[in-house]
């Protein structure tokens, strides 16, 4: 149910962390939805997410970052956006993935946490960000097309399934 125009990308071992799989989903005007790929081990095993925190550290809520005035938040590759845990206590964090402004984050999802296990490419969404201009079409280089990810994720399994 893809829109026109609009490219899904992901981001496979995040941060040296093994299957923990992000989804960008770019759409034609540059902007860039960020959201759990369905192989993330948080939409696995029939988890049931507890908590999302948009705190990610004393000084930093992403719920503060959102576009207002000169203060335009931007947003390293590897910026942490959100906490979710789950009710096994399980954590993970969530990176933009990409460079760029943060023009939103869900907060939906605060309010009901099934949004991201029912819906995770559409209203169980995580961000929204903006990359510049000059770099949108940067991103899309470093990010693994829908067939080359599903090749990653099949030599993936097939590795797991090896006896070790």
């Amino acid at each position: 149910a893809s829109s026109v125009g609009e490219i899904i990308l992901f981001y496979p071992d995040m941060k040296g962390k093994p299957c923990e799989d992000h989804c960008i989903l770019q759409h034609s005007n540059r902007i860039c939805v960020v959201t759990l790929a369905e192989t993330h081990p948080i939409l696995q095993n029939g988890r049931t997410i507890k908590n999302i925190n948009y705190q990610i550290s004393n000084a930093c809520s992403r719920l503060n970052n959102k576009v207002s005035g000169k203060s335009k938040r931007f947003l390293t590759d590897f910026a942490p956006l959100c906490r979710i845990t789950c009710t096994d206590e399980t954590e993970y964090t969530i990176y933009s993935c990409i460079r760029g402004r943060l023009l939103e984050v869900n907060e939906n999802i605060l309010e009901t946490p099934s949004l991201l296990l029912e819906k995770p490419s559409t209203e169980g969404y995580i961000a929204v960000i903006l990359p510049k201009f000059e770099e949108s079409k940067r991103i899309t280089e470093n990010l693994l097309s829908r067939e080359e990810f599903e090749s990653v994720v099949s030599k993936r399994s097939a590795a797991e399934s090896q006896p070790s």
